[in-house]
């Protein structure tokens, strides 16, 4: 591993269910807590986190085909935009709220973070992060669109709405007077000490207003 690499990785994270960023939310949540999953896919996490966390999972999931498998699993989950807010559920339903590699993908993210951290005591919010070095040269060097290992798609077919960096999500965060109670930033399965907005290719947050 070249020098660089190694001034910057930390610790080695495993992977849950083959990603890093799943294992650090299932550390962070606590059993038996109250957790709503937005964009929760086929509800592998929330089956996970049900049998080994005895949570009370929840979920809410836009493409019917997924929401079938995570019926099927035997996790809650409805089919739902999260765009359109979650008015379904009153303040404080749940103890975390989880937004993983989603949130760039919403065509409003301000109103879903603000609707987790209505309806959540805490929000565990996970993205890709689009200052990562690599994602900078190849804008620079292609005149292009980005296409990298964390941006794989042709622009025109991509489903990432908003390209934001881990920066510009702490001066929201900054903005909004929300509290950042955890700060986990992965290059690969290891955590980044240092320049998280350099060398981070995903980052965990769990934040509380």
């Amino acid at each position: 591993m070249p020098l660089a690499a190694e001034l910057y990785r930390g610790p080695f994270v495993r992977q849950l269910l083959g990603r890093s960023d799943y294992r650090i939310i299932s550390e962070l949540i606590e059993p038996r807590a109250r957790v709503l999953d937005l964009g929760c896919g086929d509800g592998e996490l929330l089956a996970w986190l049900a049998e080994n966390k005895n949570v009370d999972a929840r979920g809410i999931e836009i493409d019917r085909t997924k929401v079938q498998r995570a019926i099927a699993r035997g996790v809650s989950v409805y089919q739902g935009d999260i765009d359109q807010g979650l008015t379904d559920y009153p303040d404080r339903a749940f103890d975390y709220v989880i937004l993983s590699q989603t949130l760039q993908e919403t065509r409003r993210p301000l109103w879903v973070l603000r609707e987790m951290l209505r309806v959540g005591r805490r929000a565990i919010v996970a993205f890709p992060n689009f200052g990562h070095w690599q994602v900078r040269l190849a804008h620079l060097f292609s005149g292009r669109a980005p296409k990298t290992k964390l941006f794989p798609h042709n622009w025109y077919e991509s489903p990432n709405v908003h390209f934001l960096t881990v920066k510009d999500f702490e001066e929201l965060v900054d903005q909004e007077g929300w509290k950042v109670e955890r700060r986990i930033c992965l290059a690969g399965s290891h955590t980044i000490s240092f320049l998280h907005n350099l060398f981070a290719e995903v980052a965990v947050f769990m934040i509380s207003s």
